[in-house]
């Protein structure tokens, strides 16, 4: 009997946020929707991640709304997000109402499956979103934001996806938002966890430095469950591998990956002329479909590169690029080897930029950076030494309770900031996750004089 391997599908939300900065708007995806419905995929990766912020901030569209119109449109589908934990959608931890009430909404809204991931790996800042994806009927795939260091080893995730079952998690993922897993190393440890682990396993990979198609395989042939992969249209590069490419070779190997080709294809064709037009208007930045290995000796996700290049040019000093890249990893060993996944990966990135055009180590130190040697964040994968804590925040005391424990609930503080607009629950977390885009967003709805400029014209009356 052939395997199964099941594929969720990404082009809605990572692929599209990986290669357009998450610009596609529902237009886009209105057409196409049933067409996906019927393509036998296990999931549809839909919102979360950079959606809810871009749809605010560039779109002007409800994010509620969109995910709405999607699950009118996909009733035969599982629906799929991603959320950071105890910091949401957004770059700090929330209080425990927020994070309970966000998720309530995500799952009465149409989403199905919820991936939650921290970035440090600190199980403390997953507990709550677990425990309420399960108390409101989701389905919590815990996350491992999968790095190298030297206390990075099969032994640290076989243990960590432990915890997740021990805790009540659903099903697992591996989550290399690098690209960096290579097919050696996800042989031993998809191996690893499906000896010691009962629950299905996902593989989440980036195509950054060109060997995604070649770690699923070896993922699979280890055990691995499913795959993400992205419509060809927005495949490579900094997204996933390609939908199509890899179910043909898995088919052809003897696996089944239940997915309807003639729907595949439909979807490549549809998703092509969307391709070519965000191409034609300057959307697409050709770069993310660039090859890097660059990634794997740096560890650092694509955007991450493309961040740093881009902040350098800004100030004319493209040439210090590579110094400031290998300023990375030595920054990741001071800082305990955090994950390079949002937010430490702009922070670590930050902080070596710095590091080099000061010309000094550590001269210049985010609030961002210091806050996260406090324990803010949660706990450091590795200890930072004494030496550069005592650097970064003097004598300062490292808070080792779980960060959320520190803060009050916050519904009803937004519910009251956000009261002359907000109408539902969802309006209130809207502000809650982005409350200036937020602010704008409703009160451009509610009043259409919201952001009207306000003119003062003189009357002169003649005598």
């Amino acid at each position: 009997m052939k395997k199964q391997i099941d594929v969720m599908e990404t082009v809605l939300r990572d692929g599209q946020q990986s290669q357009l900065a998450t610009r596609m708007p529902i237009e886009d995806m209105l057409p196409i929707l049933k067409t996906m419905d019927q393509a036998g995929y296990h999931a549809l990766e839909v919102w979360g991640g950079a959606t809810f912020d871009a749809c605010l901030r560039f779109l002007n569209e409800d994010p509620w709304e969109r995910l709405r119109t999607i699950r009118k449109h996909t009733p035969n589908t599982k629906l799929q997000m991603l959320l950071r934990g105890q910091n949401l959608l957004g770059y700090k931890n929330y209080a425990d109402d927020v994070v309970e009430s966000f998720i309530k909404k995500s799952l009465e809204n149409g989403i199905d499956i919820i991936r939650i991931f921290d970035a440090l790996n600190d199980t403390r800042n997953l507990q709550k979103s677990l425990d309420s994806i399960k108390k409101y009927g989701g389905h919590c795939q815990a996350a491992v934001s999968y790095t190298t260091s030297p206390v990075h080893t099969i032994d640290y995730y076989v243990d960590l996806m432990s915890r997740f079952e021990e805790m009540g998690a659903d099903s697992i993922c591996i989550k290399d938002m690098a690209g960096i897993l290579t097919p050696g190393d996800a042989y031993q440890l998809v191996q690893r966890i499906k000896q010691t682990v009962a629950l299905p396993l996902e593989i989440h990979t980036h195509a950054t430095s060109g060997i995604s198609e070649m770690t699923y395989l070896k993922a699979v042939e280890a055990g691995a469950d499913i795959i993400d992969t992205c419509i060809s249209s927005f495949s490579g590069g900094t997204s996933q591998p390609a939908t199509e490419s890899l179910a043909l070779s898995l088919n052809n190997l003897g696996y089944e990956t239940s997915l309807d080709m003639s729907q595949i294809s439909e979807m490549a064709d549809y998703f092509n002329t969307v391709r070519d037009r965000f191409r034609d208007e300057g959307g697409l930045n050709p770069r993310v479909k660039d090859t890097e290995p660059k990634a794997l000796v740096y560890q650092v996700p694509g955007g991450m590169l493309s961040n740093l290049l881009s902040q350098l040019q800004e100030q004319h000093l493209e040439s210090r690029y590579i110094e400031v890249l290998q300023e990375v990893p030595n920054v990741r060993k001071d800082l305990g080897y955090p994950p390079l996944v949002t937010p430490l990966s702009q922070m670590v990135g930050t902080q070596a930029l710095l590091n080099v055009i000061s010309g000094e180590r550590y001269k210049l130190v985010p609030n961002e950076i210091k806050d996260y040697v406090r324990g803010l964040y949660g706990q450091s994968p590795a200890p930072i030494s004494p030496e550069m804590k005592n650097l970064l925040i003097g004598d300062e005391d490292v808070m080792t309770v779980r960060p959320a424990d520190l803060l009050p609930p916050e519904l009803p503080v937004f519910a009251e900031e956000i009261s002359e607009y907000a109408t539902s629950e969802e309006d209130v977390l809207m502000f809650a996750m982005f409350p200036k885009q937020g602010r704008d967003f409703l009160g451009r709805r509610e009043d259409p004089f919201y952001d009207v400029p306000v003119q003062e014209i003189n009357v002169t009356i003649a005598d």
